[in-house]
């Protein structure tokens, strides 16, 4: 009977590893009689985010094949071993659900308010009308808002065959956020340990597929969900977001200080102007500069960084966001400052 129960768990797949947890070594079963079934994962990392997903997957299959038995799983986890020092640590191996993204890019901002969402969400549709396969990721779990700026608002993604999560696609752009699983209305109330494994576990069992482009839209700031997933996907390189005032600029360096630091090292692809002047409907030709004149193009030249693009305020963009209609699709000067924008990124990693 145990090579009975064996052969129902191997119908189980772990996200990560996109293998089955029987040949992984994964389960121990310790008792299987006519009453009872009981059996043990054993788990190497000693905080694994897909531990309780696996063990409800197993819990269900025995009690579907053994209706007539009790049924137990525990789950057994490896003690933490001593981290390395910086100096000794290897290379990050893309996780399986990555091994098919060609450049992994995280958009970040060092606060919240200037646009970061905006540009992630042009830039992915960008890069899609130019004949390329895009992903786009809502890390920002505490404010997603990808769903709404691209009116996928009321869309549930699917699960595939190895309870794999499907992202949703509208206008060429794969997406997945974690305001797909909530309600608009509700917060998240959560630690950062918890909004960490939940972001790993939607990155990691996806199936984003084959995919030219990841764009990754990270939460404002530089804190712990940054470093998990700077530490843990290798990434291509991250663009950096901020409005031409002195006070976002500040926060700017900030960010692009952590993407340079000894143990983060992520290459910096670039900054983004986003505000940088204010154009009227009816008078397109001219430009007023709310929010300071200039400020990124002279940080990118102190920093000597790529300046990748600037990007006008316009109702458009703003009207566009609301509608679920990204400006990035229509022509314009809003339009034209994306394409230009995604143009200049895939430059600089052709590089």
């Amino acid at each position: 009977m145990k090579e009975q129960v064996l052969g129902v768990l191997s119908r189980v797949v772990h996200p990560e590893c996109d293998k089955d947890i029987v040949s992984l070594g994964m389960v121990e079963v310790v008792e299987a009689t006519a009453t009872r079934v009981a059996a043990a994962l054993r788990f190497a990392k000693p905080r694994d985010p897909f531990a309780g997903t696996l063990g409800r997957q197993c819990e269900q299959l025995l009690r579907q094949v053994f209706p007539e038995c009790a049924v137990e799983v525990t789950l057994r986890f490896a003690e933490a071993k001593p981290q390395p020092s910086p100096a000794k640590k290897q290379a990050v191996k893309a996780p399986a659900a990555m091994e098919r993204v060609r450049y992994a890019v995280a958009v970040m901002s060092g606060k919240g308010g200037v646009g970061k969402s905006t540009v992630a969400v042009n830039l992915s549709v960008s890069l899609a009308q130019k004949g390329y396969r895009v992903g786009l990721l809502d890390a920002d779990i505490y404010g997603p808002s990808i769903p709404k700026m691209l009116g996928v608002e009321d869309c549930k993604p699917l699960l595939g065959d190895k309870e794999q999560v499907i992202p949703v696609e509208k206008y060429g752009v794969k997406a997945l956020s974690i305001g797909f699983f909530i309600k608009p209305d509700d917060p998240l109330i959560w630690r950062a340990p918890m909004a960490t494994s939940a972001l790993r576990q939607l990155l990691l069992q996806a199936e984003w597929g084959e995919l030219d482009f990841l764009v990754i839209d990270m939460p404002p700031g530089t804190g712990d969900i940054h470093l998990s997933l700077l530490q843990e996907v290798k990434l291509s390189g991250a663009v950096v977001v901020s409005t031409p005032q002195q006070v976002a600029l500040a926060d700017a360096l900030k960010g692009i200080n952590m993407l340079r630091n000894e143990n983060v090292k992520t290459r910096i692809l670039g900054l983004v102007e986003n505000m940088a002047w204010f154009t009227p409907a009816e008078l397109p030709q001219n430009r007023y500069y709310l929010f300071g004149r200039e400020g990124v193009r002279q940080l990118a030249r102190d920093m000597s960084l790529p300046l990748l693009g600037e990007i006008p305020v316009v109702q458009s963009i703003c009207d566009s966001g609301d509608s679920g209609a990204p400006v990035a699709l229509s022509g314009g000067p809003a339009g034209e400052a994306f394409e230009a924008m995604a143009e200049n990124l895939v430059a600089q990693l052709r590089v």
